[in-house]
Formats: structure tokens, C-alpha cells, sequence
């Protein structure tokens, strides 16, 4: 057995569940590194990560460095003597700190590498239908999400999972996958396999333009568009009513498959339901949130709103 200490590295909720697993197992954790404290709300009051928030309350070292070149961090860095480096969520890596310990530095990934790589893996995986996904650990190297892989865990992704829900399961996976390559790694029996140089299927971040639902593709495409961004960051939409243009982010969903003569993108409406015709069938749109109103079900929506009849989404 080896005499680990673990610098840790993360930023959001995510990073958390696993930053506390490998407490609860009893590993020495010397450093946590995780954002810098940023503005928000209207008081523009400093929030600070949930990895930092969780770091204080065990009394664990703090590091927020904008900058991962800075001599003064890098110092800071060596001093801890750390011989592991965990990376979860976080930036990526100059190779000045990634280099550093003597037994490397491993991140997980929240899918099954070589699929997915990039800024939201979870989030195209329900977005593009995928049956079944999962979390990598692996050696970080020069590129993003390329090194040598450790670990793999897979699991099914249901039909009508959002994004939220799968995030969760993964969280909890990741945790568990985690403390076993931390395991291998203090026993010294790691094995690895190289990732595939070519890949095929690719999670960009998310922007407003991608997270704009297309009404004119099929009925599974913009299922599964709209539950794949459920609940963050909303899969979004324009639609005339009226001589109004409105936008409104779509949550919750459901669908149904049916031949209908109804004009594509035509909503409907009745005392309790809103639905959108599309290539198939209709969709239901059972939570939604209009521009400057807060979000509400599609019931509640109805009792104070009025759908004009030729309402249309854009």
C-alpha cells in the first residue's frame, strides 16, 4: 500500500459527492482546488462552489486560483506534496500541474470515452437517444478527455429520464468509481487501455443556439432534445400568440405518437393540456416557464394565460 495524499480538483455539485467519498474512506485529501468565488444574485453577493462549501465544513485546504500557471499556486501546490491528483468538473489542465504527482492524475468523465467527449456528456447522451451511457476514469494527458483510460461503469438510460435524474445516477456512479481507481492505484495494480484516436459522437458546450428546440424534426428528436436539457439549462422556444412574440423555456414532457392533420407547430389547447403538433404525433408540454413569469404546469399556465387559435411555435 502506498501513503497517498490526494490533491482534489472540482467546482460544481457533481465534484461534491465524490470529494466526500474519498473522505468517508479515509484517504488523506491535503489540497482541494476548486473556481474562484464569483457575484451572483442581485446583491451581486460572492457565491462560493458547492467543492468549497463541502471543503470547509471538513476542514480541508482551500486553493481558488484563476490562474493555473501562477508561479505563487504552483508553489502553493508543491508545498501540499501530494503523489494523486483527482480531477472531477473542473478546468482543464496545464501540463506544469497535471505532471506534478508521482502516481499522475486522473479525472472522471461522465461517459463512456471515447463517446462524448467535451463540456456535456450527460446532457447530448439523452439529447442524441443513447440507450445506455456511463462514467471514465483516466490519466489525463495533453488533450481533452484522450488519456489512457483506467475504469469503466455503465449504465441504462430509460426512455423518459431527464437530464437531472441521469446526473444523479451518474453522480453516485462516478463516487463509487472513483474510490475503486483510487483503490488499484494505491495497491499499484492499474492497468490501462488507450482511447481510440477517432471519435464520433462529441458534447460541445451548450449555448442558447443549441438548446433551441427545432418543432420541424421528428417527435423523438425533440423528446428527447427537450429531456436531455431538463432541468439545466432549459430547452427554450419562440412562439406567436397574438400579435405577441414570447419565449418560454419547456421542462417537463410527454409525448404521443399518432397521425394527426394538424399544422406543424400549431399548439393546442384545451381546459388543461397544451400540446404542439409535430412530424408524429404531439407534444405535451406539462411544465413551462414564459418569459418574466415563473415556472408553472401546464394547468396553472392555462388559468391565467389565453392561447390564441392560431398560437404557433416558432
Amino acid at each position: 500500500m502506498k501513503d497517498l495524499r490526494i490533491v482534489f480538483m472540482g467546482t460544481p455539485d457533481f465534484a461534491v459527492a465524490i470529494l466526500e467519498r474519498i473522505v468517508e474512506d479515509g484517504y488523506n485529501v491535503v489540497g482541494v482546488i476548486t473556481a474562484p468565488d464569483k457575484p451572483a444574485g442581485r446583491g451581486r453577493k460572492l457565491n462560493e462552489s458547492a467543492v468549497k462549501k463541502y471543503a470547509i465544513t471538513k476542514g480541508l485546504h482551500v486553493m481558488q486560483p484563476t490562474n493555473l500557471k501562477d508561479s505563487h499556486f504552483i508553489n502553493e501546490l508543491q508545498s501540499l506534496n501530494a503523489n494523486l491528483q483527482v480531477v472531477v468538473a473542473f478546468r482543464m489542465l496545464p501540463k506544469v500541474v497535471w505532471s506534478l504527482p508521482k502516481y499522475g492524475t486522473f479525472n472522471l468523465h461522465a461517459s463512456l470515452l471515447p463517446d462524448y467527449r467535451g463540456a456535456a456528456p450527460i446532457h447530448w447522451a439523452i439529447i442524441k437517444g443513447e440507450k445506455k451511457t456511463g462514467v471514465t476514469t483516466f490519466f489525463i494527458d495533453e488533450k481533452i478527455d484522450t488519456g489512457e483510460i483506467i475504469m469503466k461503469k455503465e449504465v441504462t438510460i430509460r426512455e423518459d429520464e431527464t437530464v437531472g435524474e441521469l446526473h444523479d445516477t451518474l453522480m453516485m456512479l462516478g463516487a463509487e468509481t472513483v474510490s475503486e481507481t483510487i483503490s488499484l492505484i494505491n495497491k499499484g495494480v492499474v492497468t490501462t487501455i488507450k482511447q481510440p484516436e477517432s471519435e464520433t459522437k462529441i458534447a460541445p458546450k451548450l449555448n442558447s443556439e443549441n438548446c433551441k428546440i427545432n418543432w420541424e424534426d421528428s417527435i423523438d428528436h425533440i423528446y428527447n432534445h427537450i429531456r436531455g436539457l431538463n432541468p439545466f439549462p432549459a430547452a427554450w422556444s419562440e412562439m406567436i400568440n397574438g400579435n405577441e412574440k414570447v419565449s418560454l423555456k419547456i421542462y417537463a414532457i410527454r409525448k404521443e405518437i399518432i397521425t394527426h392533420r394538424d399544422s406543424i407547430k400549431s399548439i393546442i389547447t384545451s381546459k388543461r393540456e397544451i400540446k404542439v403538433a409535430v412530424n408524429g404525433g404531439y407534444i405535451y408540454l406539462e411544465e413551462l416557464k414564459l418569459s418574466g413569469k415563473k415556472k408553472m404546469d401546464a394547468r396553472s399556465l392555462l388559468n391565467g394565460y389565453t392561447f390564441q387559435p392560431e398560437a404557433k411555435m416558432l
